[in-house]
């Protein structure tokens, strides 16, 4: 029996330059985290005194800007080495052979292996009758399907694929790099497959016939869009080649998505109320790490006019409430307000004299694409001074999309309405 670990998309010391502008942020912890989680995987390995390690591509995140990255690395796999531990990696997109223009030389020897970038190649632990086949990234873009080059299954051996791809499912969060099938793979015959490039844990094997064919998914989250556990699998290999596979959480930081249901609140107060409720349960089910974490109000509710009509307010407010509940377990990220007012009888569309005129004017701009159209591309010059955290990623703003901007017009109605009516009251 032998134990070894599988790690992916490490992406040491990558930039999060945009933290160190937010409010508040720790930006010195989510900097440092993807080094801390790091440390975390070699005493993980040593306790539990593992045969290697293995790395699928992504150890660093891109050429570094001095020294001191390829030396961290240097250093903790010293650390390993010195327990008996051997490191095996191949090269990503992210640190693929031409795209690293300052790299250190790995020490001789049999402790530390990065598998080439021309071919696959097959490295035999005669110790533990084992067999590695990999292949590292020559270039960043890679679009061919290294998998088919790979060699057969080793008889007498238990065989482990090294890679980093997208496989055959990937959608548009990572880019379609060394794509293979789930067919190909399996028609190797190996015992274990070790992917790396998806951030998202998962085994893709279909059924208990085939082998493990996992992506253990990044070691640290950096991103709201890398939420939950993160970390490395720990393999278990016994006499006959059966495999055991638990995940090991060796994050330091964790980021979340907290979605708030409103739709029962009647005053900005109860929306505050409702988001401290559900951080609350977020930090108990934390396992003590701090969260990052992004406040998302669902729903059609009464409050929905005074959100709309004070934002900077309410979120402030939402962030008080979150200093409240521990000012080093937590840090709000972006509150985003996904509410409407509730439909009745007395919509805004109802409304009479130039109120609702203006009401009927904005609801024709909704209604009539070529309006949209216009409006699009009126606001397209803003969007090169928008932040990058606003314009990237599954939440940025979408001005080409009607929808959005049927969200936006609508969030404008109830702005202006709103300001109207405190106008009259003051008048």
């Amino acid at each position: 029996m032998f134990k070894f670990i599988h790690a992916a998309d490490i992406h040491l010391d990558s930039a999060r330059e945009g933290v160190h502008r937010e409010l508040n942020a720790p930006a010195m912890e989510i900097q440092h985290a993807p080094r801390r989680a790091f440390q975390n995987l070699v005493r993980l390995a040593i306790e539990e005194r593992v045969a290697f390690v293995l790395i699928a591509g992504d150890l660093y995140d891109g050429n570094w800007p001095d020294f001191h990255t390829g030396l961290f690395f240097l250093e903790q796999a010293a650390k390993l080495n010195e327990a008996g531990i051997r490191v095996f990696l191949v090269a990503g997109n992210h640190d693929a052979a031409n795209h690293m223009t300052r790299t250190l030389m790995l020490p001789a020897g049999d402790k530390i292996k990065m598998f080439d970038a021309r071919s696959p190649e097959t490295l035999v632990l005669d110790d533990l009758r084992v067999a590695i086949h990999g292949q590292s990234f020559q270039s960043r873009a890679i679009i061919s399907d290294l998998a088919q080059g790979f060699p057969a299954a080793m008889s007498g051996c238990f065989n482990i694929g090294l890679l980093h791809t997208c496989a055959s499912y990937a959608g548009g969060e990572h880019d379609r790099y060394a794509p293979c099938s789930v067919e190909t793979l399996v028609s190797k015959r190996y015992d274990y497959w070790a992917l790396g490039h998806i951030h998202k844990r998962q085994d893709l094997r279909r059924s208990e016939d085939e082998p493990p064919i996992m992506f253990p998914g990044n070691l640290q989250g950096r991103t709201v869009r890398e939420t939950g556990p993160k970390g490395c699998v720990l393999v278990t290999v016994d006499d006959d080649h059966g495999v055991d596979v638990q995940f090991r959480a060796v994050d330091v930081l964790r980021w979340e998505v907290c979605r708030v249901d409103v739709r029962k609140a009647k005053q900005p107060d109860d929306v505050v109320q409702n988001v401290g409720q559900s951080l609350a349960g977020l930090i108990d089910a934390s396992d003590n790490r701090p969260l990052a974490v992004r406040i998302e109000l669902e729903g059609a509710c009464p409050a929905h006019r005074q959100l709309v009509a004070e934002p900077n307010r309410w979120s402030a407010e939402i962030q008080a409430a979150a200093l409240h509940l521990g000012s080093d377990r937590l840090w709000i990220e972006r509150v985003v307000r996904k509410t409407s007012m509730p439909s009745s009888k007395d919509s805004l569309a109802d409304i009479e004299g130039p109120v609702g005129e203006l009401c009927e004017f904005i609801a024709e701009m909704q209604s009539e694409k070529q309006s949209l159209e216009m409006l699009s591309e009126a606001l397209r010059p803003l969007l090169s001074k928008l932040p990058a955290e606003l314009t990237e990623g599954p939440s940025s703003l979408g001005l080409d999309s009607e929808e959005c901007l049927r969200e936006l017009l609508d969030d404008a109605r109830q702005l202006l309405i709103q300001r109207i009516h405190v106008a009259g009251e003051t008048a």
